[in-house]
């Protein structure tokens, strides 16, 4: 049996090798993701790729790509959303307040070693939505108003998402 690959990983380590790791992780393992989710199964597929920053410090770009079930916050019931999202990223200790002023995200490392399965899972919250949704013509429990006595299905056409609000203005 193959050693399991290591989680922790020196960064400026790996940036100095220029390193690509590819990991996959059991959405289950994530805990800041599980009340999000409607089932624990699945997994995400990480991918880091190293390197030296032109200010020398290390940083990565990390890829990720899901299809976690969440839950439907108009039905509560659980759908699959492809989730998919990418960030570069610059590491970073306590002390060093000099990453203040970078264009990239900063990631604090822990005297420069990081979890890639925590990089993942932040990555991974990036790219759910606020708000997890059905589509409405799906989920079948988008809000309808009554107006003027008339009921106002607003699960409608969503290319125009203000058209609903002006034919209301109208009636008033």
């Amino acid at each position: 049996m193959a050693p399991a690959l290591p989680d922790r990983v020196d960064c400026a380590r790996q940036a100095d090798d220029r390193a690509v790791l590819e990991r996959v992780y059991s959405l289950g393992e994530m805990p800041r993701l599980q009340n999000l989710l409607a089932d624990a199964k699945g997994t995400v597929r990480a991918r880091f790729a190293f390197a030296k920053l032109g200010v020398g410090r290390a940083g990565a770009t990390v890829a990720i790509e899901a299809a976690p079930q969440l839950v439907c916050q108009r039905c509560l019931q659980g759908f699959a959303f492809a989730a998919a999202g990418s960030s570069e990223i610059e590491f970073s200790s306590v002390s060093d307040g000099s990453a203040a002023n970078s264009q990239r995200e900063v990631y604090e490392t822990d005297e420069g070693w990081v979890s890639l399965r925590e990089l993942a899972e932040e990555e991974l919250l990036l790219a759910l939505p606020i708000v997890a949704m059905h589509a409405p013509q799906v989920c079948g429990q988008a809000p309808a108003y009554e107006v003027a006595g008339e009921i106002q299905d607003l699960s409608g056409d969503r290319s125009r998402p203000f058209t609903v609000l002006q034919d209301l203005l109208k009636k008033t």
